[in-house]
């Protein structure tokens, strides 16, 4: 019996399957496969990338320096932060504090806002995911990731909520199955200042739940939120650091935030790191206080290497202009696999990121409380037959494809026609 306390994204019991290495856009297997990495949101570069590889080995060669200690190298990340990623924003952006994982960011901030406005509540959007830790759990709205326990029998034991909780309309922005008429968001978020009246913060993410969205939904959702005297958080923890074919999906709009969330991929997928970074106008507010708020671990030495080293290979290897051509590519694909499978219900994304939704149970009533293997885990379980991974978000009915941003043409097109492959159980089981 494995000592390993564990859980799977997925309902039931099963182990997820064994990894024993990795290089470039491939997972390496215990039984000997090798297959394309195509759901690995938190490895931008994928697997042992040279460059994160020598500037984790140079890192490990330095002094435990922890957040309350003045560290060369984080003084080095945050100045490469903003003269890389922030080109261009240097009119309203501030100042950025490390920390480790996506979810911890978005507690940061959220917490910050409730100290800066004396405000308890906070607002998101229907359908998103935040993170399960802190504040974060209860901006994570749907249904199945409330960070207690499913119970396979049946039924959820959940931890109590840790903030009032308001819920915004979501976008659409599907490419495949939206909805007929394009309602602009002005009139479905007609009531948005009240509903944000009295909160501290409201976040918004650009892919939880399949939802992807910039422009007039990001402009709106911001006008709503500075007029309720709402700071407004722009969580960027999966589409942040290049995987929207930008440096930042909020890029999309004329906005912009008073505060980013960053993680996953901004250590290029070698090292844990998250950051916040706020506004210049926050600064100003900050001065003459403590943000009493601190981690051990937080800007570490070898997390700070990894943060420099993905903004030069960013930048050297041309990687947005890549990703932006592949967009193409998998817009083309997924449109075609779409029309081809009736199972397939909605089609969604932008650059390295889409969700395929099949059709099946309403995601509202999904809490993975029980050991029947979902449709969309079961499709993914075939597209490993073609050689690919598929992740699945845990969701009954939704699949995602976020590979390494590195990835090449030829491996994208195996990716796709993997994916092609494990729909056809998802079409036999629909009729």
């Amino acid at each position: 019996m494995s000592r390993l306390l564990r859980t799977g994204l997925n309902a039931g019991e099963a182990a997820p399957m064994a990894v024993v290495g990795g290089e470039g856009v491939y997972f390496h297997l215990s039984d000997g496969r090798k297959l394309i990495d195509g759901s690995n949101t938190g490895g931008g570069l994928g697997h042992r990338h040279p460059a994160m590889v020598e500037a984790i080995r140079r890192a490990a060669d330095t002094p435990v320096v922890n957040e309350g200690w003045t560290w060369v190298g984080r003084e080095q990340a945050a100045d490469d932060l903003m003269a890389t990623a922030f080109k261009g924003e240097e009119d309203w952006v501030g100042a950025v504090r490390f920390c480790i994982s996506g979810s911890e960011a978005n507690d940061m901030a959220l917490s910050l806002c409730q100290a800066l406005t004396q405000r308890s509540a906070l607002a998101t959007r229907e359908r998103a995911y935040h993170g399960i830790t802190g504040l974060s759990r209860s901006m994570t709205v749907q249904p199945q990731w409330h960070g207690g326990l499913a119970v396979h029998s049946g039924g959820s034991k959940l931890p109590a909520p840790m903030a009032p909780v308001r819920i915004l309309p979501a976008p659409d922005g599907a490419i495949y199955g939206g909805p007929v008429t394009n309602t602009p968001p002005s009139e479905y978020l007609a009531d948005a200042t009240r509903l944000l009246s009295d909160t501290a913060a409201t976040i918004i993410d650009y892919t939880q739940g399949g939802i992807y969205y910039d422009g007039a939904y990001q402009d709106e959702v911001a006008r709503c939120a500075r007029q309720a005297g709402s700071y407004w958080i722009a969580d960027e923890v999966v589409t942040g650091a290049g995987r929207a074919g930008r440096w930042f999906a909020f890029q999309g709009a004329q906005s912009r935030p008073d505060i980013v969330t960053l993680g996953k991929s901004l250590g290029g997928g070698a090292a844990a790191v998250a950051a916040v970074v706020v506004s210049r106008e926050i600064v100003e507010r900050l001065r003459g206080t403590s943000w009493q708020n601190y981690g051990t671990l937080r800007g570490h030495p070898i997390s700070m290497a990894a943060v420099s080293a993905y903004l030069k290979v960013v930048t050297d290897e041309k990687i947005l202009e890549h990703v932006q051509n592949l967009e193409k590519l998998f817009t083309r694909r997924l449109l075609a696999i779409a029309r081809k499978h009736p199972s397939v219900q909605r089609v969604a994304g932008q650059g390295l990121h889409w969700t395929v939704e099949l059709h099946g149970p309403d995601w509202r009533t999904w809490h993975a409380d029980t050991t029947e293997v979902p449709i969309a885990s079961r499709v993914a379980e075939r597209a490993l037959e073609a050689g690919a991974v598929i992740g699945t978000s845990g969701e009954q009915t939704s699949l995602f494809l976020a590979p390494p941003l590195v990835i090449s043409e030829r491996e994208a097109t195996l990716l796709l026609d993997a994916l092609d492959h494990g729909l056809d159980i998802a079409d036999k089981e629909h009729g």
